[in-house]
């Protein structure tokens, strides 16, 4: 899926945020909150542009990020004109489609149709893990484990058996904080 302007536009609105704090100016936890909250529901949209219960997510990623750049260009004006005229050059550029900042390509994490029923939890391992130890972690405590990268795993089943699985995998956190000192 190629990128939103909304993206381009939400990813210069952190890095002022960034900047902003980096410059001692105060920022509300309410501006940090809708940021975070205009990200996920940015995401939710790109999962199905064509649906039409995510269209109307298009309106409020707008508002949220409005509301925050009018905020922070605010902050930005009282560091100086320039330095305000330099942010919203970003901004325009982004609004108009244009990459200010260019994103790696990743596929979504978001898991679509998980089996019915089921609840699921996903880990992230600082190394690989070794399969066929994991397998027979899935085998034993009668859960799905798939590998969607090298160190990243998503555990699907009865919430008691993935709990249970989460124990016996709770060995790689170790050997991984072992291999870190």
């Amino acid at each position: 899926m190629s990128e939103l302007p909304a993206e381009q536009t939400w990813l210069v609105l952190v890095d002022l945020l960034t900047d902003l704090k980096k410059k001692e100016k105060e920022i509300p936890k309410e501006i940090t909150k809708n940021i975070q909250m205009a990200k996920t529901t940015i995401n939710f949209y790109k999962v199905d542009p064509t649906d039409p219960e995510r269209q109307v997510a298009v309106k409020r990623i707008n508002e949220f990020l409005t509301s925050i750049q009018n905020f922070l260009m605010g902050l930005a004006e009282e560091v100086s004109p320039e330095y305000a005229d330099k942010w919203m050059d970003k901004l325009l550029r982004a609004s108009r489609g244009e990459v200010v900042y260019p994103q790696k390509k990743t596929d979504s994490k978001f898991v679509v149709g998980a089996p019915s029923g089921f609840s699921m939890v996903r880990m992230n391992f600082k190394t690989p893990l070794s399969e066929d130890r994991v397998q027979e972690i899935a085998e034993y405590e009668n859960v799905i484990i798939e590998f969607e990268e090298d160190t990243l795993i998503v555990i699907y089943g009865d919430k008691e058996n993935i709990k249970k699985s989460l124990q016996e995998l709770s060995s790689f956190f170790k050997e991984q904080i072992i291999e870190m000192e």
